[in-house]
């Protein structure tokens, strides 16, 4: 039977792992820390992506998804990344300003969605639409 415990520095800081029965290498801290470099970047885009996805949700009452597409539309539209999009939203409900090439592709993702969301809700349940024959 192996056992496996973390030893941290601190609370954030996962600093490596000891498996009793097997010899840790250096090579094996050196991965487990780059994963765990990895995994808190991951973390903390995720949290500001969240964060915005919430903001645009009050905004525009959509839902979760559709919050969500409008900042991967605009992600796209900008050739960004979307926790980069993520950050520049909240940090313009900040008070600091959109750069202009983000504020054009959200006027555009938003244009966008509310038309779709207008044509939804324009469409007769009972067909397609048109002049209904008498």
């Amino acid at each position: 039977m192996q056992r496996t415990t973390l030893l941290q520095e601190d609370w954030w800081k996962l600093r490596a792992e000891a498996t009793w029965g097997n010899p840790v290498t250096g090579e094996d801290v050196e991965v487990l820390r780059s994963q765990n470099d990895q995994l808190r970047r991951a973390l903390a885009g995720r949290a500001v992506i969240d964060q915005a996805r919430g903001m645009v949700m009050v905004l525009t009452p959509c839902t979760r998804g559709a919050a969500r597409g409008l900042l991967v539309n605009v992600s796209r539209q900008c050739d960004t990344k979307l926790a980069v999009v993520a950050a520049a939203v909240v940090a313009a409900w900040e008070g600091q300003p959109l750069p202009d090439r983000m504020q054009r592709a959200l006027r555009r993702a938003l244009r966008t969605f509310h038309a779709q969301s207008r044509q939804c809700n324009t469409r007769r349940p009972d067909g397609p639409r048109g002049r209904e024959k008498s």
